[in-house]
């Protein structure tokens, strides 16, 4: 049996949902997941089972903040923005995702 393409990212949608708000300021979370989406080719797809959570936790870790908002569709919806301890979250999470993806290019490269 194949594994999905979404395996590969356990343990990177904070990396992902924190750079997205860095780079497009505050969004809607079915922005943040489509944004993820365009970016990548459509090659990640972010349910809504997984996004969802991650913000309300990032939110308690006060990583985001949100706000209630209005879509470009007049839809109301919560709106996520970075804050500061989210940028230092950022950056360690970049750190992080720098040092794995040297060390499995390191296996590639060896075995």
């Amino acid at each position: 049996m194949t594994k999905h393409a979404n395996d590969r990212l356990q343990g990177t949608l904070d990396l992902l949902v924190l750079r997205i708000l860095l780079s497009g300021g505050a969004q809607h979370g079915y922005g943040i997941a489509q944004r993820i989406h365009l970016l990548t080719d459509e090659a990640l797809r972010i349910e809504e089972g997984s996004l969802y959570p991650a913000l309300q936790r990032m939110t308690v870790a006060k990583w985001v903040s949100s706000t209630w908002g209005q879509t470009e569709s007049g839809r109301r919806a919560r709106f996520y923005s970075l804050t500061a301890a989210g940028k230092k979250q950022l950056a360690e999470e970049e750190k992080r995702w720098s040092s794995l993806t040297a060390a499995v290019s390191k296996v590639l490269r060896t075995v």
